[in-house]
């Protein structure tokens, strides 16, 4: 069987479904233009944040029987039309969450100690220790909307730092024996807001005007699940009324976005979405693809073999 890899991929992760048996061709720099003519030869495809596999996509590759999602989201995919087609959708949903659940903690710190304006008033050459300061996170309420491997994740941290965690999902997994509340209960209760759920239908602008209205004044909120789920005009308007303290953004509606007016407040930071981007996190995304790879052309081969 046929795999190509659109993405940049470890290098362990290609020789091991090599050592399985597969012919894997690598692409990492394949435009969404070149797509269409090369990717109808192979029956997999792999694929991260980078690389769209969309409904014309699909039309045209009769062979395609798996598209595995190096990462969380599959947003990038057009999942249930894939479906449709009989085609089989993985992605590695535990392989990063660790990573970008540090990254949520870290921002929780940035914000609580304004580090960021910290350490920008000193490479300034100032010494204004009176502005600077901030509040103990111990004892806040963390309000965790999403409670999947990424929000039990950084539960669990905040938890040790003496959080109180509270948390919306309307899957109500149980996990972490946290508290599970209503999104209204949430927003209104949390002295911190942290978004760890996929971007869909459903959730898309889920947290706009209505639901900063909702929300204490002087609320800190952490995005580093999807852009587009918070309503960015309405966390500006948040973020320049006062009623949003600050925000910590990893995600944007536009990546890269085309409007940084966000990004231009003193009293937002942010980062390109990197949560997933450790080394660690890598290494095991990689393996994670290659196991789905390997295990499902195994299956397919057996189901062919005569009994």
């Amino acid at each position: 069987m046929k795999v190509l890899v659109c993405d940049k991929t470890e290098k362990e992760c290609l020789e091991q479904m090599r050592a399985a048996g597969l012919t894997v061709d690598t692409h990492f720099d394949i435009t969404p233009e070149q797509l269409p003519t090369v990717l109808p030869g192979y029956d997999m495809v792999v694929v991260r944040s980078r690389t769209k596999i969309r409904q014309p996509l699909i039309d045209v590759c009769p062979n395609l029987k798996l598209i595995v999602r190096g990462g969380v989201g599959l947003d990038t995919i057009d999942v249930e039309h894939a479906r449709s087609k009989g085609i089989v959708v993985k992605n590695t949903p535990r392989a990063s969450s660790a990573s970008v659940a540090e990254l949520a903690i870290g921002y929780i710190f940035m914000l609580a100690r304004s580090l960021y304006k910290a350490t920008a008033s000193l490479k300034a050459e100032k010494w204004d220790k009176k502005s600077f300061e901030g509040d103990e996170v111990a004892g806040k309420t963390l309000g965790v909307i999403g409670f999947g491997h990424i929000g039990a994740e950084t539960a669990k941290r905040a938890s040790l730092l003496g959080m109180k965690i509270i948390a919306y999902d309307p899957t109500a997994r149980g996990a972490f024996g946290v508290t599970y509340v209503s999104l209204d209960e949430l927003l209104a209760t949390a002295d911190y807001i942290t978004l760890h759920l996929p971007k869909t239908k459903e959730s898309a602008n889920m947290i706009g005007a209505e639901q900063f209205a909702r929300m204490k004044t002087g609320v800190r909120i952490i995005n580093c699940a999807r852009g587009g789920i918070i309503n960015e005009d309405a966390l500006y308007d948040a973020l320049t009324s006062g009623k949003v303290a600050a925000a910590a953004l990893d995600v944007f509606a536009e990546e890269p976005p085309t409007d940084w007016k966000l990004l231009k407040l003193d009293n937002v930071i942010g980062s390109p979405h990197i949560g997933a981007a450790t080394k660690e996190a890598q290494t095991r995304v990689g393996a994670e693809v290659a196991e789905i790879v390997i295990e499902f052309a195994q299956t397919a081969i057996a189901s062919t073999e005569p009994a």
